[in-house]
């Protein structure tokens, strides 16, 4: 069973709360150890994860177009060795921020939702897998609104999430080598489907995780409020 870590990303000045759980680590009082350069935005991480952004149009293209699926899994190949390494730079190059936050996971959901799109269009993966996949998407993305109108940015990533992510991105080059009757074909397509199931598990868990999260925020805000409302009626009435 994968550890799953979860901190919340706040507004400053405020602290997020969270469920008191095993699963989950809060300390709000104590300083990180990278702290976030909010100010920085061309940054290695950044350019890296800039130019994962710019390669899916080319990736869709290729694999629309022209059907260049060699192309198509070298870009694949290269956003999945950059979503690791801007992550690993960031932190040993101590050059995290706000900025590169919100571009690495957008980048991976860009990646995900244009292959599975493309791979529909083509018939390489049945419609209901993309259909449960961002329908998982689509939950937490209400969950965001929701966490946002009690005044929190976007939770962080976490191990689950990043498990899931990196599992969909080696199967998907490994799907389109599966496509047709040849050895190769053949040989990768257990890999390939292992891949799609491990990485849709997770990226389904993961989907939960966040969801719960936001809900015990939720529950927690509106007992704290309705706790204040109460304490100002009887200041008011004393």
């Amino acid at each position: 069973m994968l550890p799953v870590t979860l901190t919340f990303a706040s507004q400053p000045g405020t602290v997020c709360p969270g469920w008191h759980d095993e699963s989950v680590t809060q300390e709000p009082e104590a300083a990180p150890a990278h702290p976030v350069a909010t100010g920085w935005v061309w940054t290695i991480p950044n350019i890296l994860s800039l130019l994962r952004l710019a390669g899916v149009p080319v990736f869709v293209y290729l694999l629309l177009g022209p059907q260049a699926d060699g192309w198509a899994i070298a870009i694949l190949m290269v956003a999945g060795f950059t979503d690791w390494a801007d992550g690993k730079l960031a932190r040993m190059l101590n050059q995290s921020s706000r900025l590169g936050a919100l571009l690495d996971p957008a980048a991976d959901r860009l990646y995900i939702l244009a292959t599975l799109v493309a791979f529909v269009i083509r018939d390489v993966v049945p419609i209901w897998v993309v259909a449960v996949l961002l329908g998982r998407d689509l939950l937490v993305g209400l969950s965001l609104l929701v966490l946002r109108r009690h005044g929190y940015q976007a939770l962080q990533v976490n191990y689950v999430g990043k498990a899931a992510t990196f599992n969909l991105l080696y199967a998907f080059p490994l799907l389109l080598l599966a496509v047709g009757t040849s050895d190769v074909a053949e040989f990768v397509a257990p890999l390939a489907y292992a891949f799609t199931a491990w990485g849709g598990v997770l990226y389904l868990i993961s989907g939960i995780v966040y969801v719960r999260q936001v809900i015990g925020i939720a529950r927690r805000e509106t007992m704290s409020g309705g706790r204040e409302v109460e304490s100002v009626a009887e200041v008011g009435t004393s």
